[in-house]
């Protein structure tokens, strides 16, 4: 039996590049390649509960790796050749209670 493997994704990250005359900081988006990122279907209770919670109807749910330390809330995400957008807050459990190598997960709508 093969071991549980994830996909590469690409999270579109930002860096601070320094601040405009009236102090907002200018930032430049960055790609971040993620290794070992599972992709599913988002379930029919999930969708129906995003759709009438935050009217955005998710497509999929991303398992991220134990150790990830990137910013998942409203990003980006390139996978499957398309563009898609992550909705909601990234749920994580505790990694010594979690047996496999996935601690959280964040739900994505197709983007346009």
């Amino acid at each position: 039996m093969g071991r549980l493997r994830g996909i590469s994704v690409t999270l579109i990250g930002e860096t601070v590049n320094g601040k405009d005359p009236f102090g907002a900081s200018i930032t430049t988006d960055v790609d971040i390649i993620v290794d070992n990122v599972l992709v599913a279907p988002a379930s029919t209770e999930d969708v129906t509960n995003q759709l009438s919670l935050t009217g955005k109807k998710v497509s999929y749910t991303l398992a991220i790796p134990k150790g990830d330390v990137n910013d998942w809330g409203d990003k980006e995400v390139h996978f499957f050749g398309q563009r898609w957008r992550t909705v909601g807050v990234p749920l994580e459990g505790i990694d010594a209670l979690i047996p496999l190598d996935w601690n959280k997960k964040v739900m994505v709508e197709r983007y346009e």
